[in-house]
């Protein structure tokens, strides 16, 4: 068997997600989780417009996921705690050698590191759950690992960030080699790019150590869209000029040098707690679309919508706001899982 994990550019046959239920991720308070359930269920409904959404549901949230969600969005009950579906469940891979085969990559999950804040055990067994529900060949791996920490192009480059992979807390011990031969293995890339860390506030207590879908992605095989943060008072001015000097400098698994493209964080520096990581690079590809990330600024939004259109062309780009959403801790590509197409 030969699994490779196809670009986010390639059609899919839906979009997984996770609707959020009680716990320290949604927050305290009614008015708080009603703006954290809102937030869900405005990524998904938009979705829906473009492709099938199938959701999973804590049994405690049915009733209120049923209310809020278009009726076209397919619901799984399954008990949960936490709600990123691109790190708790699995990452689709495909078999160009086998028509109509699916296979679900089932990492270990352990909650970013297994901080003690964190409730995981639940949506550690999701992995298995979505892969049986999509009806996919389970690929178990050992490896400590979430879909947000790796971003592939299609053509056998994977981006990862140090920090994420040989994070002491998620794979202790482990090399680079080794890491490399399990995603070769499970994903079928040949060529990894590491790149050194994330964004700033990805390592505070409740950040996931630098998870790459907040700065970069491939846009397609050769360029990669970057995030970029023009103010020298924001520490990841200095994080983006690094990554961006890197990445110009490598090459992929064809041998492309790569070109970087800019996306250009709002001008808004700071929340309640610290600097902020707004990154319109954590978009999600959908069929014919794209959704974006909106942080409230229509000036700063809308240039993040002409600088993907032009990325992705012949694709429609909506903004859906992710204030919320970043509020506790990822964007709206944390929240998503595309499921490929494949042919039969």
């Amino acid at each position: 068997m030969a699994w490779s994990m196809p670009a986010e550019t390639a059609r899919h046959e839906r979009m997984w997600m996770a609707f959020p239920r009680e716990g320290i991720t949604l927050g305290e308070g009614s008015e708080t989780q009603e703006a954290g359930y809102a937030a869900w269920a405005a990524v998904a409904n938009t979705i829906a417009e473009f492709e099938p959404v199938s959701m999973v549901v804590d049994p405690s949230q049915a009733a209120r996921a049923r209310r809020m969600l278009d009726s076209s969005i397919e619901l799984h009950e399954a008990p949960l705690d936490e709600f990123w579906m691109r790190d708790v469940g699995p990452t689709f891979v495909v078999d160009p050698e086998r028509p109509g085969a699916l296979g679900a990559v089932d990492w270990v999950f352990n909650g970013w590191g297994a901080p003690e804040w964190a409730e995981w055990q639940l949506s550690a067994k999701l992995g298995d759950f979505v892969g049986e529900q999509a009806k996919a060949e389970l690929i178990p791996s050992g490896l400590v690992a979430e879909g947000g920490g790796l971003h592939v192009d299609g053509d056998g480059t994977v981006l990862v960030t140090e920090t994420v992979q040989l994070d002491p807390r998620r794979n202790p011990g482990a090399t680079r080699e080794e890491v490399e031969a399990e995603l070769a293995r499970t994903l079928g890339t040949t060529k990894t790019i590491w790149l050194p860390r994330g964004l700033w506030r990805d390592y505070d207590a409740f950040g996931t150590n630098g998870h790459v879908d907040m700065v970069a992605t491939f846009s397609s095989p050769g360029t990669v869209l970057l995030h970029h943060q023009p103010d020298p008072q924001h520490p990841d001015h200095l994080v983006t000029r690094v990554l961006k000097e890197q990445l110009l400098g490598e090459t992929d698994a064809a041998g492309r040098s790569l070109q970087v493209i800019d996306l250009p964080a709002p001008p808004i520096l700071r929340d309640h707690e610290g600097f902020v990581d707004y990154s319109y690079v954590n978009h999600v590809l959908v069929n014919d679309g794209v959704i974006a990330c909106g942080f409230g600024h229509e000036q700063a939004d809308a240039t993040a919508r002409e600088i993907l259109a032009e990325a992705y062309p012949g694709r429609r780009v909506v903004t859906v706001n992710a204030l919320e959403i970043f509020a506790r801790g990822g964007g709206i590509h944390c929240i998503t899982q595309q499921q490929p197409e494949v042919k039969a």
